[in-house]
């Protein structure tokens, strides 16, 4: 866990967000996928850690959750360490470009100030240069003036399989847990003090859930007032979506559930 605060010496630097991208060749207009040249893997639609970024020859390490995307109709969205950001992307060739781009202002107590800010340099730095390895696995952005930041492929953890521990509501306290089994479209739940079964049928990125059938303890008010709350997921669908190990449910009669992959 890392506390989060107002960090004001992020202004000027989150004010000059304009091109933050990470693609690389050729991208339809349709948002197809983009790739380094002929032959090499897209990179459009991949979790890409940002391992490390180079700025006058002083290598500085970001957070596990420092990340970028590239999705479909030519957005970005990531992590710079500590603050979010999203942004179109422009790309043309080997060569990449971010406009309207927007990222949050807050400071992270793992996250040092100088390493976000030598990520926003670099990344801002004007056309960027893109390649990946023969693998599709590691990819390097490279500015003008030779400052680099480099990228590793990392896949989001699965839905299925995984023991996702519901951080919101309930702020973690709890423990409650969802385990999704794709094999027989169902979803077991640990709600914070009783148990529940039910159908969960994944389709395009939502899930469509059945009644759910739940034990009936009896526990303490914050416990019955969580689980009263994941109840309303049952019975309706709901979105998904997975970023890197964090799990988002927006269930379509406004209940919002968040969860992480227990490690």
């Amino acid at each position: 866990m890392y506390r989060m605060k107002q960090r004001m010496t992020l202004t000027i630097a989150a004010a000059a967000l304009l091109p933050l991208a990470v693609a690389c060749g050729s991208e339809k207009a349709d948002g197809g996928s983009a790739s380094a040249g002929a032959g090499e893997a897209p990179v459009t639609g991949v979790h890409w850690r940002v391992d490390s970024v180079t700025v006058d020859g002083t290598t500085h390490r970001l957070p596990d959750r420092a990340h970028v995307r590239i999705g479909s109709g030519g957005r970005a969205e990531g992590n710079l360490g500590c603050n979010r950001f999203s942004a179109r992307a422009a790309v043309d060739g080997d060569r990449v470009r971010l406009s309207d781009a927007a990222a949050t202002e807050m400071g992270c107590d793992d996250t040092p100030p100088a390493a976000e800010q030598a990520l926003v340099r670099t990344l801002t730095a004007g056309p960027l240069t893109a390649g990946t390895d023969a693998g599709g696995d590691r990819l390097t952005l490279t500015a003008q003036d030779g400052d680099t930041v480099r990228l590793s492929r990392r896949q989001d953890a699965p839905l299925h399989g995984t023991e996702w521990t519901v951080t919101a509501p309930g702020g973690g306290a709890t423990r409650a847990r969802l385990t999704f089994d794709g094999a027989g479209n169902t979803v077991s739940a640990h709600l914070g003090c009783n148990t529940a079964h039910a159908g969960a049928t994944v389709r395009d990125g939502s899930i469509t859930f059945g009644a759910a059938t739940a034990t009936r303890r009896v526990c303490e008010d914050s416990l019955m007032d969580t689980e009263r709350r994941l109840l309303r997921l049952f019975d309706s669908r709901a979105d998904y979506r997975i970023e890197q190990q964090t799990l988002t449910l927006t269930s379509e009669n406004g209940t919002t559930v968040r969860a992480v992959a227990d490690r």
